[in-house]
């Protein structure tokens, strides 16, 4: 496909996905190529490509002579980075938020305290960089710094772990993250005590205290939830 042809495919892409996701169209509605290639002002090349990658992620499902037809919620690709993008940006943000929060308090925990066993010497060492480097940016209104060391500190933790399955949920936190600066379900400075509890965690790992990097993680992703009863009620 050519750069403009990309730049097309993307377009759609990110028009369609959000509506689909936020339910502009429900489940079952039928959705013709031809059609969408008419509003969207593309070919019928670009249409279908774009078409292909919501069917990768099952947000809908092509059929011959019946055409392009919305699938229900449950069988979409949740754990998909550009699902939850979407849906993050949509209405159903604050559920969105919380239940990606609920699963990083499920996991997280685990994870630091694997990692509190499995880090390597340079993990350790990056760890307590992102998280020196989360205070730094913790004050004046940098969240975008913040953010940029904050989703680095997640995902040297869970892939610190050992466990593979956790290390691919690298880009989920980090969506989820993301969501939350750029969406502003953020205070305009991150809250101080989630900022020294990361900063604790480093050290439970290079120290290689499993049980306090594990119950100091899950202190951060209640404390996460907490956030969002005051900002995503």
């Amino acid at each position: 496909m050519t750069t403009q042809g990309q730049g097309l495919h993307a377009r759609v892409l990110d028009s369609l996905g959000p509506a689909i996701t936020a339910g502009e169209y429900p489940a079952g509605s039928v959705l013709r190529t031809d059609e969408l290639a008419q509003r969207y002002e593309v070919s019928r090349s670009v249409m279908r490509e774009a078409v292909r990658v919501l069917e990768s992620m099952h947000l809908v499902v092509s059929r011959r002579r019946v055409g392009v037809t919305v699938r229900p919620a449950e069988e979409w690709h949740v754990y998909d980075p550009q699902v939850i993008r979407w849906r993050l940006a949509g209405a159903d943000r604050p559920r969105q938020l919380r239940s990606l929060t609920v699963l990083r308090l499920a996991v997280e925990p685990v994870a630091a305290g694997l990692a509190a066993r499995h880090a390597t010497a340079q993990q350790c060492a990056a760890l307590t960089e992102c998280a020196l480097g989360m205070v730094a940016s913790s004050r004046g209104q940098q969240l975008e710094k913040y953010l940029v060391h904050d989703i680095e500190f997640h995902r040297i933790v869970l892939n610190a772990s050992g466990n593979e399955m956790f290390a691919h949920l690298g880009d989920l936190v980090a969506e989820v993250l993301s969501g939350r600066t750029h969406h502003q379900v953020m205070f305009e400075d991150p809250d101080p005590a989630a900022v020294t509890l990361h900063v604790h965690v480093a050290e439970a790992v290079r120290e290689g205290d499993a049980d306090r990097a594990e119950a100091l993680t899950r202190e951060i992703a209640v404390g996460a939830l907490q956030e969002l009863d005051i900002l995503a009620p």
